[in-house]
């Protein structure tokens, strides 16, 4: 189990806590500006009733959210003992209570975290990714998934994912029935404004967010796995194929790309200046450099034998 008493985590909880309420501070902002421009002071008004309604729905739906819209199954001990028994005993490494497991049929390989509570935690696998990886592998990218959990990025980003996604729709409904025509030109040209660059703005906020957590959450889940070169590799694995494997459900769904581990959309969908994600080229950087200064651990089959870390053999398929 991870020591709980590291004044540096307790210290990037805490800036995690401060960027979560200035994010969603600045996308609630957004909002009502948005609103506002629509429908003056009433529209704004409308628009912070409807962004508290959603970040109400949003806090006690987002595991299923998220699963949803990507089409993910639920898994049992029963189906996958093998991948169940790796993330149950990660989870405990990590002082977690052990997530629930998804799968995602897709040949893609991603993964990504849920749930509002680490006791409502969720990590999904797609089948691309159990293909691909090694168990070395595949430990690192699940531990990753407990760090978000860990650190409640989890419903952070279901949060402003939701509110990102009502900013563009509001947008649009303010360029097409044109709620500024009543002010004049200037609030005609406005609404054309805020419906062209307030999805974009909400775009940035996110992803000012998602590239720090995603840092945060490289290095705490090499620190869980005790492997940070083998979760560099596993990056390095991911980055080379995401971009060439269409992930359908993501590209259906462009705003929660950032719960994955790496970008699931295509090049031509997102461009870098926009990504959610740093690039693999620093991630990986920063994990080698992390692994000169990392204390030396057992190799991992000789860490099984001590710990009871149930060992993964390689098959193709999902993992059974």
């Amino acid at each position: 189990m991870l020591d709980k008493s590291d004044p540096i985590g307790d210290m990037e909880q805490d800036m995690g806590y401060f960027r979560t309420s200035l994010m969603l501070a600045a996308l609630t902002a957004l909002f009502m500006g948005v609103g506002w421009l629509l429908g003056g002071t009433a529209g704004m008004a409308i628009a912070l009733g409807v962004a508290v309604a959603m970040n109400f729905y949003a806090f006690w739906n987002s595991d299923r959210l998220a699963l949803s819209r990507h089409n993910a199954e639920m898994v049992s001990a029963s189906s996958h003992p093998q991948l169940y028994a790796l993330v149950t005993e990660l989870a405990d490494r990590a002082g977690l209570p052990p997530p629930k497991i998804a799968v995602i049929q897709s040949a893609a390989p991603n993964a990504f975290a849920t749930g509002r509570s680490p006791e409502k935690g969720v990590v999904a696998v797609t089948t691309g990714l159990l293909d691909l990886l090694n168990p070395d592998e595949l430990a690192g990218v699940i531990a990753h998934e407990l760090a978000h959990i860990q650190h409640r990025d989890t419903l952070t980003m279901t949060i402003a994912a939701t509110i990102g996604g009502a900013i563009s729709m509001l947008a649009q409904f303010a360029l097409f029935f044109g709620g500024g025509r009543n002010r004049g030109v200037l609030g005609f040209i406005g609404v054309i404004l805020a419906a062209l660059l307030a999805p974009i703005a909400a775009m940035l906020i996110q992803m000012l967010v998602s590239r720090s957590r995603e840092y945060v959450a490289d290095r705490t889940g090499a620190e869980i796995s005790g492997a940070p070169l083998v979760l560099a590799s596993a990056l390095q694995k991911l980055s080379a194929r995401a971009g060439r494997v269409e992930m359908a459900t993501a590209e259906r769904n462009p705003a929660s790309a950032h719960l994955f581990i790496v970008n699931p959309l295509s090049g031509a969908r997102m461009d870098n200046l926009f990504s959610t994600h740093p690039s693999a080229e620093n991630r990986i950087a920063a994990l080698r450099a992390m692994a000169e200064t990392m204390p030396p651990r057992p190799h991992r089959a000789a860490a099984t034998r001590q710990n009871s870390m149930p060992v993964v053999r390689r098959r193709r398929g999902p993992w059974a």
